[in-house]
């Protein structure tokens, strides 16, 4: 969805040039910015997601301060970890930069689109609601998120709260990225496997393809879903969870 902005208005507040700085910037900008208030999307946007690609029509910057100048924002966005050196400049130039929190949790991933929405000038209301915490059944289905080279994520991380909130339970009862061993999943095999990783003939995608794996949890029970969802916490986030929960009525 986009803001619905008056072209040439010059609202007060109201951004009508702004650009990014990363990959997760590009994708809230995405969500809730009209192209015409857009000055440029990073270039992570355009190399790593088609819907920012070159035939998207969205426009973007290469990274450098001088093209990031020219492109005379009165906005940029940037994550907390990325574009330090870059950002710095901006500011010392007068540029108005606004660092955004990387949720961490899901209430966090509502204040993020409310802050967002309003630096654009939208309502903030519009965010999109946290979805209620269901109460967990003792024989709930256990899901295995699974990464590449053989780490799956475990408890006390993001990813276990969508998990949880969509009505599953953690396979790995262990905290954080666990290194898996194969002949305990093939003893006790989850329930299911989301892997989210990117599809490559990469040797850190191994692990997903061996025989003994799939044999235990064959190709119905693996689910998959677009990476770039669990690279960033955002809005898209919800969409994620509601997707988890159709499965696991599935």
């Amino acid at each position: 969805m986009a803001l619905l902005l008056l072209a040439g208005s010059g609202m007060a507040g109201v951004p009508q040039r702004v650009v990014s700085l990363d990959l997760c910037s590009d994708w809230i900008l995405g969500e809730h910015a009209d192209k015409g208030q857009v000055a440029g999307l990073s270039a992570m946007g355009q190399r790593f997601d088609a819907r920012y690609g070159p035939a998207s029509g969205w426009p973007s910057h290469d990274g450098s301060l001088e093209q990031v100048v020219a492109l005379q924002p009165d906005l940029v966005l940037v994550g907390p970890y990325n574009a330090s050196a870059l950002r710095q400049r901006l500011q010392a130039l007068g540029i108005r930069v606004e660092v955004t929190p990387l949720p961490t949790t899901l209430e966090q991933v509502a204040g993020f689109e409310r802050q967002v929405l309003g630096l654009l000038g939208g309502d903030p209301s519009r965010a999109h609601p946290v979805l209620p915490m269901p109460a967990l059944a003792a024989d709930a289905p256990r899901l295995l998120v699974l990464g590449a080279n053989g780490v799956g994520t475990g408890l006390q991380t993001f990813e276990n709260e969508v998990i949880a909130r969509a009505g599953w339970r953690n396979y790995l009862a262990l905290p954080g990225y666990v290194r898996l061993d194969m002949e305990a999943l093939v003893a006790d095999p989850p329930d299911a496997i989301l892997w989210a990783a990117p599809t490559s003939p990469a040797k850190a995608n191994a692990f997903a393809g061996h025989r003994a794996l799939l044999a235990v949890v064959p190709p119905p029970r693996w689910l998959k879903t677009d990476n770039w969802r669990w690279e960033c916490p955002g809005p898209w986030t919800w969409s994620l969870v509601e997707q988890l929960q159709q499965w696991r009525n599935r």
